[in-house]
């Protein structure tokens, strides 16, 4: 196991703590970080990637799922 799986593994255990304080203090913002580090951990465990890499990669992920999509008329 390399280094950046362990750090991903630790960053996922992290981020359930987060998202479990979240819970417990009604913290819509912590939950949420707590989310953001859980989906940053697995990344980075499961690519071995560096967590500066898988934050962008999340990032871009982010900026796409943002993006107005254009309704389809009826006749597409």
């Amino acid at each position: 196991m390399n280094k950046e799986r362990l750090e991903g593994k630790w960053r996922q255990a992290r981020g359930t703590v987060k998202k479990q304080l979240g819970n417990l203090t009604g913290d819509q913002r912590e939950q949420t970080e707590g989310d953001a580090d859980r989906l940053i951990g697995k990344v980075q465990e499961q690519y071995g990637t560096a967590r500066e890499e898988a934050a962008a990669t999340l990032s871009g992920v982010k900026k796409e799922m943002a993006k107005p999509r254009r309704a389809k008329s009826a006749r597409e």
